[in-house]
């Protein structure tokens, strides 16, 4: 997952996908045509925006210094919520650090910048709820057409009867457990 951190001064960018099935190629096109090279380009796979332990965003945001700039593709590859956009902009102001979303630039420190990463988080935020709740809805729709059964059991049923009696019994841990099941 991912973000990068481009600086004018010394541009860094910031890539990040969700999943480690998404691609960044995008991402890092949009980036390079922003200038940014592909050196400076910080990513992270398989990382959600909600999640702030983010290996390559903090390596990007250590990296920047003041009269850099941080640029992203979008706020919601950087931030998926409100809480989180406002603590990487405060650290951005802290260090004099501009950011650049998709290509425009926005002081952090000025009022303007202010309001607008405020609006863009909220924005960001509300789209990370309704996708959630779509996902959440069309589970529920799979599952009432019997559709969605969720994973399967790792156990057969004579295994699951078997772990059972055993432990009903009280012989056995459940390390010792796990290994007879292993064999």
């Amino acid at each position: 997952m991912r973000h990068f951190c481009h600086v004018r001064h010394q541009d860094r960018s910031y890539a990040r996908v969700s999943t480690d099935a998404q691609d960044l190629t995008a991402q890092r096109n949009a980036l390079s045509s922003l200038g940014v090279p592909p050196d400076q380009i910080y990513v992270d796979h398989g990382l959600t925006g909600t999640n702030r332990n983010r290996p390559g965003l903090t390596t990007a945001l250590a990296a920047c210094r003041a009269g850099d700039t941080l640029v992203v593709t979008k706020l919601e590859r950087l931030a998926r919520s409100l809480m989180d956009a406002r603590n990487i902009v405060d650290e951005l102001s802290a260090k004099g650090v501009v950011l650049s979303l998709g290509g425009s630039e926005h002081d952090p420190n000025g009022p303007v910048g202010r309001l607008l990463f405020n609006a863009l988080g909220m924005i960001a935020e509300f789209e990370a709820d309704l996708i959630r709740m779509r996902t959440r809805e069309g589970m529920a729709i799979a599952r009432a057409k019997g559709k969605l059964k969720g994973k399967p059991p790792k156990l057969s049923a004579a295994q699951q009867n078997l772990v059972m009696s055993l432990w009903g019994e009280g012989s056995h841990s459940q390390v010792e457990l796990a290994g007879i099941l292993d064999e």
